[in-house]
């Protein structure tokens, strides 16, 4: 299935363990298990999009490592580069819908997940280099040996020249509870972008990064790094779009919540598909804004990633560019 790749993830898998119930998670009677995980959803979401994606990881050797092969056979993503870590357990996740517009999430990771246990000899280095979209994640440098190996792909790869179709995406994903302290942090942020040329974040995270969270200020920082979009997710208030030529911000799509889980790889898969088809931001951002709307609007992440048609449907009908 690697032939013809266009999208290569790394990083985070799991499986979501979703409550039936809104409120405390001690009250909840019944779950529902769903695929889960940041570059995962977004390689589904992409491939419901119609793009050829694939996700480099590892599970663990148990009943729920099979679930996430099939579950990605099922969504049309290449399983080939999940791998297998002996001795360790494939993560699961809790959401707590306490409140559904921002859900508290309990991971179970431990000693180590096996997605953060990547190395050398994991790595298709051919696709890494070749694969018209990279895209990799902080979560993805928050430990050893992932660390090492993600900045191993990311200078491999190389920084694309700012008029190439290939991209390097950075997803900013700032999990405090995976990392030591913020300062480790924005040491890590700080290798890695200078290898990417687009970054993708919420005020919280472009702080971590380069340490403001004020969303214009954070933008001429990344774009002073020699990236050529950085993006970044302002809730509400919509995304504030930037690159060399032209910061504008594009206005959300307002739902009502259901679970706001998966809606940011939601709108990854829909920036995945913008640059593979060499839209311009502003078009790319609005597309990107309406899946995030579509999946907020359900309890599920993969589940529930949109189609292109919904996508279209949804952004003519708030009286976006078709």
């Amino acid at each position: 299935m690697g032939s013809g790749l266009e999208l290569l993830t790394v990083g985070r898998v799991g499986v979501d363990i979703y409550p039936q119930q809104e409120g405390p998670l001690k009250d909840v009677a019944t779950f529902a298990k769903y695929l889960g995980g940041t570059a995962t959803n977004v390689a589904v979401g992409a491939a419901r999009l119609g793009r050829r994606s694939a996700v480099l990881t590892k599970v663990g050797p148990d009943p729920f490592g099979d679930f996430v092969r099939e579950a990605l056979v099922g969504f049309g993503v290449d399983p080939s580069y999940v791998g297998t870590a002996p001795g360790l357990n494939t993560p699961v996740v809790f959401c707590e819908l306490n409140p559904a517009e921002d859900p508290g999430l309990y991971f179970y990771r431990a000693p180590i997940a096996p997605d953060l246990t990547l190395g050398d000899d994991d790595v298709p280095w051919e696709q890494v280099r070749d694969v018209p979209v990279f895209w990799v994640t902080g979560t993805g440098a928050s430990v050893e040996p992932s660390r090492t190996t993600q900045l191993a792909m990311l200078k491999h790869r190389g920084r694309p020249d700012p008029d190439s179709s290939r991209h390097t995406v950075l997803d900013l994903d700032w999990r405090p509870m995976f990392w030591s302290s913020v300062d480790e942090a924005r040491v890590e942020y700080d290798a890695m972008l200078d290898h990417v040329d687009v970054a993708v974040g919420n005020r919280a995270e472009v702080e971590v990064a380069v340490g403001t969270s004020d969303p214009h200020e954070a933008a001429r920082r990344l774009l002073d790094r020699g990236l050529q979009l950085a993006m970044v997710k302002m809730g509400a208030d919509g995304v504030l779009v930037a690159t060399p030529e032209r910061t504008q911000v594009v206005t959300p799509h307002r739902i009502k919540v259901v679970c706001g889980l998966g809606a940011g790889d939601a709108f990854g898969a829909a920036l995945v598909h913008g640059l593979l088809s060499g839209w311009d931001a502003g078009r790319t951002a609005e597309y990107a804004n309406a899946a995030g709307a579509i999946v907020a609007s359900q309890l599920a992440c993969a589940d529930a990633m949109p189609t292109l048609d919904e996508l279209v449907e949804l952004v003519a009908r708030q009286g976006g560019p078709a």
